[in-house]
């Protein structure tokens, strides 16, 4: 597969790329394929989720553990202590505790969801280069003219390198639909599905290249 680089203002360098061919995933039917990035992303959603929830129970709510009335005779239903479920101020009837919402799955199958994803946006031509560029400082309006002028703004996009600029981190911080993710930190499959386009710098094929063929 052959990429054209495009300079900050749009138009073409006359440079292109040649993504190796291990990086496309042909040997796996569209229904396997569905499910190791369903798989995959319900797992990195998963990791997300806190799990400080807690209710107290009726073993957990201080107060006194006398009867409130007689077992029977009274005419009403039997209640118990002050503490019950059915009172005001009382425990919760099975409600939620702290837990892990962790969930197990092999390193090799979120490889392979990666290398789907980034196959299908190869194919699909939503993955544009960029030469290499630097910001003197941080501005925001500078990141809004590079997008409109490589025609990507107003969709979702993913911004992948290999160092970290805080002045480009900063600028596209304020563009909700923009994103930058460092390959030597790790791409997920959540970001590269939830994107419209991948926009790669130049500079980060090899160190892409080398993440998703590593055995």
């Amino acid at each position: 597969m052959v990429l054209e680089i495009l300079n900050k203002n749009g138009l073409k360098t006359g440079r292109k790329i040649i993504f190796n061919e291990n990086l496309l995933e042909k040997n796996i039917n569209l229904i396997t394929k569905n499910h190791i990035i369903y798989l995959e992303i319900k797992r990195f959603l998963a990791a997300q989720r806190q799990g400080s929830h807690k209710t107290k129970g009726r073993s957990q709510i201080k107060g006194s553990n006398k009867k409130i009335q007689n077992q029977k005779g009274s005419g009403n239903a039997r209640k118990g202590d002050i503490k019950n479920p059915l009172f005001v101020g009382g425990g919760r009837i099975f409600g939620p505790v702290k837990r892990k919402y962790n969930l197990k799955l092999n390193k090799k199958i979120k490889k392979i969801a990666r290398k789907i994803l980034f196959s299908e946006k190869l194919r699909n031509k939503k993955i544009k280069l960029i030469e290499d560029f630097l910001l003197k400082y941080i501005s925001t309006k500078k990141i809004i003219k590079i997008l409109i002028k490589i025609k990507s703004f107003k969709k979702k996009i993913l911004i992948i390198t290999n160092k970290i600029d805080k002045n480009l981190y900063f600028s596209c911080r304020n563009l909700k639909h923009v994103k930058i993710i460092n390959i030597r930190n790790g791409i997920n499959s959540y970001d590269i599905a939830k994107a419209y386009y991948l926009i790669i710098k130049e500079n980060s094929v090899t160190d892409l290249e080398n993440m998703l063929t590593k055995k």
